[in-house]
């Protein structure tokens, strides 16, 4: 019998795919467990040729549990090395996001107006230059309209239709927003966010009423996020998270 998937082990394979078919380029998940497993997912599984790092400065030549030094090192990543590949575009990162748009337009930046914020947050960091220059998803653990709003307080990542004012297109590549209850993406004529899949027990009208504009939505319906295979599972909860850090990102 196949075993019953978490909700969190479905997010994990759903940022997993994201990755699929970068081929050898730096996979980085910022922001939590969610996003390290599924680099570490994807580079064994369908993407074996993904580079991925400890979240410091070493190249992990294995493929190491959460919390675990690798066995084997690759080489050496110091600061201005991991610049000169984002700025080369030889890095897909998933990046975390306090708001984010239909066009994929998101900040970390602050709450309210830019001159007199109600919160202060991380600051742009290296939002602009990684949304412009490699490809880039998301990953929101908690899908909500706080979230999900029709304007964003700031811009820190760049979105489609800022991109295309900017003349700044032409390395522009936002893959796929995961998070707890759905997949988006940006697979419309305008570029304009699109409900991809819902995860297993969640429907469409949960995510819509959870986000602050509308949806696009698929010809022929909405399809349900595909669930871990049997050696994902394996994966997950034998080699790469035994102590279930998934669960406590995304309860059950």
């Amino acid at each position: 019998m196949t075993p019953v998937p978490t909700r969190a082990e479905v997010c994990v394979v759903a940022c997993a795919e994201a990755f699929r078919g970068d081929g050898e380029i730096l996979a980085a998940g910022v922001g939590g467990a969610i996003t390290v497993l599924a680099a570490r997912l994807a580079r064994l599984t369908f993407e074996p040729d993904l580079i991925t790092h400890d979240g410091v400065c070493l190249l992990t030549g294995d493929v190491p549990p959460l919390g675990a030094d690798p066995e084997v090192v690759e080489g050496w990543l110091p600061f201005r090395d991991h610049l000169w590949l984002v700025l080369q575009g030889r890095r897909h990162v998933m990046l975390g996001a306090s708001q984010i748009d239909r066009h994929g337009n998101t900040n970390i930046s602050c709450i309210g107006d830019w001159a007199r914020p109600r919160s202060q947050l991380l600051g742009v960091r290296g939002a602009p230059g990684n949304t412009v220059c490699d490809p880039t998803s998301y990953w929101i653990p908690r899908h909500s309209p706080r979230v999900f709003v029709p304007q964003v307080d700031m811009v820190s990542g760049v979105g489609y239709d800022r991109a295309a004012e900017a003349g700044a297109s032409r390395h522009h590549d936002l893959r796929r927003v995961v998070t707890n209850l759905a997949v988006l993406d940006f697979a419309t004529r305008d570029r304009s966010m699109r409900l991809a899949s819902v995860h297993p027990g969640v429907t469409v009208e949960q995510v819509v009423a959870s986000t602050g504009f509308e949806l696009a939505m698929p010809a022929g319906g909405v399809p349900e996020t595909r669930t871990p295979t049997t050696e994902e599972l394996g994966l997950l909860r034998e080699r790469l998270d035994p102590g279930s850090l998934r669960d406590r990102e995304v309860p059950g």
